[in-house]
């Protein structure tokens, strides 16, 4: 089950803005205003039996992601190899733990105790690197020097930690090809790249790049659902 964003749904981030501050102090309609994706993921996983619940969002730190991510177990972080990945660290790994800290420490305790919130965990499980081209299915060059860059700047501005050690990266959840064409053929579907159909446009050599991604993206959720320590239904896609 997939459900597209809607950008109707800007029409709620300065309400969400004004919400943030009041939560510290236990106002419930606030409260309620924040965890309100929390409650709705729930209903809608229940309703359908649902593993997990996957939250894709932009690439901001405005109320409307903040909200979204505090309904998160955990975060993968989908990078690309350039200069704006990296920045895009730098401010989100200071932004989170704030974000959880606050939650945590004063939205939590003070909420009331009949109001479903999210406990904010917000967990990193790593990183995955979008790859702007291939050749031979490896990276092209010139990004190789933004690859090396990645994980101490992860280590640093993620988790907090000063990690030097590059020999092994635990949190580098591996990287995704350019699947060219499939995008805007997906959002004209709107639906997942993997998902598409003849009817859809996915023709020939189309057909054949769907498969491949429907491949290297089970074998990513794979991944995840692991290190999450999610056990997934036998067979499932």
């Amino acid at each position: 089950m997939s459900a597209p964003g809607d950008l109707g749904l800007s029409r709620f981030e300065d309400r969400l803005s004004e919400a943030w501050p009041k939560c510290s102090i236990g106002d419930e309609a606030p409260l309620r205003r924040t965890s309100a994706f929390h409650r709705v993921m729930g209903h809608a996983a229940d309703e359908v039996g649902a593993v997990a619940v996957i939250i894709d969002v932009g690439p901001d730190l405005g109320a409307i992601n903040r909200a979204a991510l505090l309904a998160t177990d955990h975060l993968v972080t989908p990078l690309a190899a350039d200069l704006f990945s990296l920045q895009g660290l730098r401010d989100l790994g200071p932004a989170v733990r704030d974000w959880r800290r606050n939650w945590q420490d004063q939205a939590v305790p003070r909420a009331p105790a009949d109001l479903d919130v999210p406990p904010g965990t917000m967990q990193p499980l790593g990183y995955l690197v979008l790859q702007h081209a291939v050749r031979l299915d490896r990276p092209v060059k010139a990004y190789e020097r933004w690859f090396r860059r990645i994980r101490p700047e992860f280590a640093s501005s993620v988790l907090g930690e000063d990690d030097s050690d590059v020999s092994s990266d635990p949190y580098s959840l591996g990287s995704l090809r350019n699947y060219r064409s499939l995008m805007p053929l997906a959002q004209d579907a709107r639906k997942p790249m993997f998902d598409l159909r003849a009817a859809d446009g996915a023709l020939g050599s189309h057909g054949r790049l769907v498969q491949i991604c429907f491949e290297e993206f089970k074998a990513f959720a794979g991944l995840v659902a692991e290190r999450a320590g999610l056990s997934l239904p036998v067979g499932a896609p």
